[in-house]
C-alpha cells in the first residue's frame, strides 16, 4: 500500500482596515524571514523587496489562510525565531508548527505581545525554558509547544493566563513541579503534559477546574496519591496518569464517575483493592488499571456499568473468579494475565480502546473575531493509504 503525503504550508497575514504594512511592521517581518531558512517550499517567495509584504495577504478583507501546496518531500525549515517578531504589537496568531528543525529558544519578549491569542510552535527543536513572564499574555487562548526540547520548569506565572483554553506541552524535557495554583486556569479545557520529567504531586487545585475535559499527565515522574478531587470534576472525561510513580489507593469516585469515560492509571505503584464503586451510569471507552500492585478480586459491580470497551487489569496481584457476561466476555485473555492466580473464564475478542488525545486542534468555541494581525507558517502532513 503506497502512502500519499499531502504537505500544506500556510502563511497568513491580515491587518484590519489597512491596505499595507506599516514600515516598522514591514521591517520586523523581513527580519523574521531572514532568521529562517526554507528548503524547496517557496513559502517566502513573495516576501521580497525592502518595502514588500507577503503578496495577496494584506487587505481589509483578507480571506483566512492562503494555502500554498508544496512537494511531497519532508518539510524542513531551519533557523531560529527572531526577537524582532516581538515588534509586531498587533500580532494575534503566531503559528510556526511542524517544521522539525527550527531551533534556539523562545524569545522572552514574546510575553509582551498584548493581543496574542494563539501561540503554536509544535514539532520543532526549540530548547531552553518557557518564557518566565508568559502569564502576561492575558488574551492567550491556545499555547501549543509540544514535541520540542524545551527544558526548565513550568513558569509560576502560567496559571495567570486567565483566557487559556488549550495547553499542550507534551514531549519536551520540562522538569520540576506543576505550580500549586494550576487550578486557577478556570477556562482550560485541555491540559496535555505527557512525556516530560515533571516530579512532585498532582496539585489538588486541579480539582477546582470546572471546564477541564482532558488531562494527560502520562510519562512523567509524578509521585504521591491521586487527589480525590479529580473524581469530582464536573466535565472531566479523559484522565491519563500512566507511567508515573503514583502510590496509594484508587479514589473510588474515579470509578463511579458518570463523566470519566477514558481512565488510564497503568504502570504506577497503586495498591489496595479495586474500589467496588461502579454503577449503571458509568461508561468507559477504556479502563486500564494494569501494571500496579492491586490485590483482591475484580468487583462484580463492574457488570453493572452501561459500557466498557477496553478493560485491562493485568500485571497486578489480583485473585478470584472473573464474573461472567459483559463487559468481561469480549475482553482479551491478556487483559487479565500476570496476576497472583488465574482470573477466570475464556475471553474472546480483543478490543483496544486506548487512544491518543488529538493535538493542535483549535477549540470550536474560540470564536475569534476579525483580528488585527495574524502570522502563521504551518507545516501539516496528512497521509492516506491507497
Amino acid at each position: 500500500m503506497a502512502r500519499l503525503g499531502l504537505r500544506l504550508l500556510c502563511v497568513v497575514l491580515s491587518i484590519a482596515a489597512v491596505r499595507s504594512c506599516a514600515p516598522a511592521d514591514r521591517e520586523a517581518l523581513l527580519a523574521f524571514k531572514s532568521s529562517l531558512k526554507e528548503q524547496n517550499s517557496g513559502v517566502f517567495s513573495s516576501w521580497t523587496g525592502p518595502t514588500a509584504a507577503p503578496a495577496g495577504t494584506v487587505s481589509a478583507a483578507t480571506p483566512p489562510p492562503a494555502a500554498l501546496p508544496t512537494s511531497t518531500s519532508p518539510g524542513v525549515m531551519t533557523g531560529h525565531i527572531s526577537s524582532l517578531v516581538c515588534r509586531l504589537d498587533r500580532l494575534t496568531t503566531f503559528v510556526l508548527a511542524d517544521w522539525r528543525d527550527i531551533s534556539g529558544s523562545i524569545p522572552p519578549c514574546i510575553s509582551s505581545l498584548p493581543l496574542l491569542r494563539i501561540l503554536d510552535l509544535t514539532g520543532n527543536r526549540l530548547s531552553g525554558p518557557i518564557p518566565a513572564d508568559v502569564g502576561k499574555l492575558s488574551r492567550l487562548a491556545v499555547l501549543h509547544l509540544a514535541d520540542n526540547q524545551i527544558s526548565g520548569e513550568i513558569p509560576q506565572s502560567l496559571p495567570k493566563l486567565s483566557s487559556l483554553m488549550r495547553l499542550d506541552l507534551s514531549g519536551n524535557r520540562i522538569s520540576g513541579h506543576i505550580p500549586e495554583n494550576f487550578g486557577e486556569l478556570r477556562m482550560l479545557s485541555r491540559a496535555l503534559l505527557r512525556g516530560n520529567q515533571i516530579t512532585g504531586g498532582i496539585p489538588t487545585s486541579i480539582g477546582r477546574m470546572t471546564r477541564l475535559a482532558d488531562l494527560d499527565l502520562a510519562g512523567n515522574m509524578f509521585s504521591g496519591q491521586i487527589p480525590e478531587a479529580l473524581g469530582k470534576m464536573p466535565v472531566l472525561s479523559t484522565l491519563n496518569l500512566e507511567e508515573n510513580t503514583l502510590t496509594g489507593v484508587i479514589p473510588a469516585n474515579l470509578l463511579g464517575s458518570r463523566r470519566i469515560n477514558i481512565l488510564n492509571l497503568s504502570h504506577n505503584a497503586l495498591e489496595g483493592v479495586i474500589p467496588d464503586a461502579f454503577g449503571q451510569r458509568s461508561y468507559f471507552t477504556a479502563l486500564d488499571l494494569s501494571h500496579n500492585r492491586l490485590r483482591g478480586a475484580v468487583p462484580k459491580t463492574l457488570k453493572t456499568v452501561s459500557f466498557v470497551g477496553h478493560l485491562d487489569v493485568s500485571q497486578n496481584q489480583l485473585c478470584g473468579q472473573i464474573p461472567q457476561g459483559p463487559p468481561f466476555d469480549h475482553q482479551a485473555a491478556a487483559s487479565f494475565s500476570g496476576n497472583d492466580c488465574p482470573l477466570g473464564a475464556h475471553c474472546r475478542n480483543a478490543y483496544d480502546g486506548r487512544r491518543h488525545l488529538p493535538r493542535r486542534s483549535l477549540p470550536s468555541d474560540l470564536n475569534l473575531v476579525a483580528t488585527p494581525y495574524q502570522l502563521s507558517i504551518h507545516h501539516k502532513s496528512s497521509r492516506r493509504q491507497t
